[in-house]
């Protein structure tokens, strides 16, 4: 196959598995978007794009990015065990049951589409990529040759329009600007991706408090439209 028919077909696998319709449940969490904005913490789209600016700048480099970079290391080099081992790290670092359970579930979702697509050796991965959804998304990017990078990218992107989706439901706020938000916050991505990038074994870590009480409080909300 010719380089630049791989590289066309490399990028329309990424931009199917960054895919906002892809049946894994993506659009029904907000990941404690919804309390916040139910008790005031979010009240306008400044407070949303601040509120995913700090998760950007100050989470997602040092804990989602870098296990999903060695997730899909562990599957180029078919260690089964090493990719449990960083699954237990992130499920670890989930800081609430919400969370924890988003990440399972979708998981779960997420590797019966894998082995549905046929990818090699996804059924026997099973176990693994079940408990995580970030898991099934780096096995995923490995399987097509999605170069690491390219993939935290997409990974970011996908997760971002997740959230600012929910968040002009739930704010709520217009489509344009909505989109306004979301075209602000992209421009964060490449250099959380960098900082990703270096990041060693001994600096993987975050933590957040804000996401972890409005997630945590959202699990006994009186009245909820998003399942975290």
């Amino acid at each position: 196959m010719h380089t630049s028919t791989e590289h066309a077909l490399r990028l329309l696998r990424l931009m199917h598995l960054v895919s906002p319709s892809l049946p894994v449940g993506g659009f029904t969490y907000s990941q404690g978007i919804e309390w916040a904005v139910e008790n005031g913490w979010i009240r306008d789209a400044d407070d949303l794009e601040a509120w995913m600016a700090d998760q950007v700048g100050s989470s997602l480099p040092y804990l989602d990015l870098p296990l999903l970079l060695r997730m899909q290391t562990a599957t180029l080099e078919r260690d089964r065990a090493m990719m449990s081992d960083w699954v237990d790290s992130l499920l670890a670092a989930r800081e609430t049951a919400e969370l924890r359970r988003e990440e399972s579930d979708r998981g779960r979702a997420l590797a019966d589409l894998i082995i549905a697509w046929g990818l090699e050796d996804a059924l026997a991965w099973k176990p693994q990529l079940a408990r995580s959804q970030t898991a099934g998304f780096a096995f995923a990017a490995a399987s097509w040759r999605i170069e690491p990078r390219d993939a935290a990218t997409g990974y970011t992107w996908s997760w971002l329009e997740n959230l600012v989706l929910a968040g002009i439901k739930l704010v709520p706020l217009g489509q344009t600007r909505g989109q306004q938000t979301l075209a602000r916050l992209a421009t964060l991505i490449p250099s959380a991706v960098d900082a990703a990038l270096a990041v060693t074994d001994d600096e993987i870590g975050a933590s957040t408090p804000a996401l972890a009480i409005a997630s945590s409080a959202h699990e006994t909300q009186y009245t909820r439209l998003f399942r975290s």
